[in-house]
């Protein structure tokens, strides 16, 4: 297999931002990327990730800020210069064209040698396994199929830089776990260096070696997928990384990074992630798996404990979803092991460990502290 991907060092994004009509889209992203990463934009519809991407990818110019690849510019440069492969949500075929001509259609317009580019294109379609489709039309595959047409005509050109943009967004749900598995394989074997947009933050999670979450253009939080899971940096990143009980409480005492808080009938022993103070209003947030429904006759002891009524239980495979609620009408999330039914009065538990307390208006806009992870610490 000789397909690879063109090497580079470093590419470093410095200040980089985007405006349309006076409004701001994407507002001073810094961000180094090392070759053969994997970083995935993450955040909501609208936070600025797509248009990150196309500004990366020369389809957008910047407002503000500069795009370089081991210290030299390339933002000043044509997106057809750049030397990036783009994968697109619609998949963008030629419907007219059959897979191998699709794949071909890239090396033909650099000029490559018709040897060469038979070669490459039968390459490209075994990476992806779809050599016994090469002579059918788009049409005559499926989603999937369609996608691993895209992606081989990204990589069939051994690109510096390959840019998806939520690639699996329009498969059904078994089509994307097959396709997140084959997107890491391709990334892992050819040596890629890859730009992943997602709003799904199971995929970012499974997919990257670290992850960049964007609010209304500004950036919130980078770092590694654990990071992010486990220690958000403030209460909008919690929001986004799936900690469903978010709490509008009050802080009762601090002990150095330790707090109590308490309202709506709770009182939580928790960790402080900002500074935070006697009497403060604060924002706490509890993943659903970490507040968990406690079997009877287990110990409580160091746990936080909650007397609720069960509202709504879900199946989920290996465990039951749980939305409960507690005497002074505050909606809980939960998870339990074995199913409660609704109605059922039920004692919830979480460590204070892992009850998060952030500053209620800290709304990490411009100017406002962003949590990074040291580039050297991140495994290549």
């Amino acid at each position: 297999m000789t397909i690879s991907a063109s090497s580079f060092d470093a590419l470093q994004l410095k200040n980089v931002g985007r405006s349309f009509g006076g409004q701001d889209a994407l507002v001073d992203l810094n961000l180094t990327i090392r070759a053969g990463e994997f970083i995935a934009l993450l955040g909501p519809s609208g936070c600025g990730k797509s248009t990150a991407l196309n500004c990366l990818a020369g389809l957008l110019p910047l407002t503000h800020g500069q795009i370089l690849i081991d210290d030299k510019r390339v933002d000043v440069l044509p997106a057809e210069k750049r030397d990036f492969g783009m994968v697109f949500q619609n998949y963008a075929l030629f419907p007219h064209l059959s897979v191998q001509k699709n794949v071909a259609f890239g090396l033909q317009m650099r000029g490559v040698p018709r040897a060469e580019i038979t070669r490459r294109v039968a390459e490209a379609l075994a990476l992806v396994r779809l050599e016994q489709h090469a002579t059918k039309l788009p049409g005559q595959l499926s989603g999937g199929q369609q996608q691993r047409v895209a992606i081989a005509r990204a990589v069939v050109l051994e690109p510096r830089l390959v840019l998806m943009d939520e690639p699996l967004s329009n498969l059904d749900a078994k089509l994307r776990l097959e396709m997140r598995t084959e997107i890491r394989r391709l990334h892992q074997s050819l040596g890629l260096t890859t730009v992943y947009v997602t709003h799904d933050q199971e995929e970012a999670l499974s997919l990257a070696d670290r992850l960049v979450v964007l609010r209304e253009g500004h950036v919130q939080q980078i770092g590694t997928p654990q990071e992010l899971h486990d220690n958000p940096a403030n209460w909008h990143v919690a929001d986004f990384m799936g900690y469903r009980n978010l709490l509008d409480l009050t802080v009762e005492t601090v002990n150095g990074s330790e707090a109590r808080v308490s309202g709506r009938g709770l009182s939580l022993a928790g960790h402080i992630v900002h500074h935070a103070a006697a009497s403060d209003s604060v924002r706490v947030a509890i993943r659903p798996h970490d507040l968990t429904v406690v079997e009877p006759g287990a110990s409580t002891s160091g746990l936080n404990t909650v007397e609720a009524t069960v509202q709504v239980v879900e199946y989920q495979g290996r465990e039951f979803a749980v939305e409960a609620v507690t005497d002074a009408g505050q909606n809980l999330f939960v998870h339990a092991s074995s199913a409660p039914r609704p109605g059922d009065r039920v004692t919830l538990g979480v460590a204070p460990s892992r009850v998060l307390i952030y500053q209620a208006d800290l709304a990490a806009e411009a100017g406002s502290p962003v949590t990074q992870t040291p580039l050297e610490s991140v495994a290549s």
